[in-house]
């Protein structure tokens, strides 16, 4: 059993699904969903991490069990709710981690809001420019026409994604709502988010050396879907940054769950 539970909440009309670790600490983090999965991506991690820090998880708005809407569909936009998220849950200078889609999210916020976080973790998520994207991210970045991807059941999309996490076995309640999460045309109607890499990682790029945040970055050594080039591009271009390579692929906060916790609990002990 899960020691994650979820509650919902109503941010800025949305109907945002979240859920809060119980004991108080001395600091505070906010942790965003991966996509294709859900704010379970933490189920491996999250009694490690709430040691530390208290714990805010959030399905980001479209994602995992949260209400879609349309003009938050892409990285800078979403930076902007993050601010948001952080100001309705009263967390003062929290850390981040938004790994995956939220890497540029994040970015975006610290570049745009200096002092609102007190650290940031990422990684796993596209960020080079040009796009070093491998499938089948690239295929969803630079699909012209959706309706191929609207023909497909939403499970099968899923269920192949998480298939591929190498020696970890999904919990069989995390597999269960990563399937809720992309049921009928949710995970189709997601794609517009990762189809604005191609103009938003420029701008977003041209941001990086300003951003005073710290920022560690990890990134999965074999990771197929986002190569490990998207971290050094990023680690090469932020004045306050740490690279952490884990040997593992792209699903790296569960099938290396302990290296993953380890590196961001200790990054926030030194942050």
């Amino acid at each position: 059993m899960s020691e994650i539970k979820t509650r919902f909440r109503t941010i800025d009309g949305l109907s945002i699904r979240y859920a809060e670790s119980d004991e108080p600490r001395d600091c505070e983090a906010l942790l965003l969903s991966p996509w294709p999965e859900s704010l379970y991506a933490f189920d491996a991690t999250w009694s490690r991490l709430a040691e530390r820090a208290h714990l805010i998880a959030v399905d980001l708005p479209g994602f995992g069990h949260s209400e879609l809407r349309e003009d938050l569909l892409s990285p800078k936009a979403m930076s902007e709710f993050i601010v948001r998220l952080a100001d309705e849950f009263g967390l003062a200078k929290p850390h981040i981690v938004g790994p995956d889609i939220g890497t540029s999210a994040v970015l975006f916020a610290a570049a745009q809001h200096p002092d609102r976080f007190r650290s940031a973790v990422v990684g796993s998520g596209g960020m080079a420019v040009p796009l070093q994207l491998g499938s089948p991210l690239h295929d969803w970045v630079h699909a012209e026409d959706l309706a191929p991807y609207r023909a497909i059941n939403p499970k099968v999309i899923v269920t192949v994604a998480v298939d591929k996490i190498e020696g970890y076995e999904l919990p069989q309640e995390v597999r269960e709502d990563y399937l809720a999460s992309y049921v009928g045309q949710r995970f189709v109607d997601q794609i517009p988010y990762v189809q604005a890499y191609r103009t938003e990682l420029p701008i977003l790029g041209d941001l990086l050396p300003t951003i005073e945040t710290p920022v560690q970055i990890i990134n999965g050594r074999k990771d197929p879907v986002v190569p490990v080039a998207n971290a050094e591009h990023l680690h090469e271009r932020l004045p306050n940054s740490k690279l952490n390579i884990i040997d593992a692929g792209h699903f790296i906060w569960e099938e290396a769950a302990d290296d993953y916790a380890r590196a961001v609990t200790d990054w926030w002990q030194k942050n």
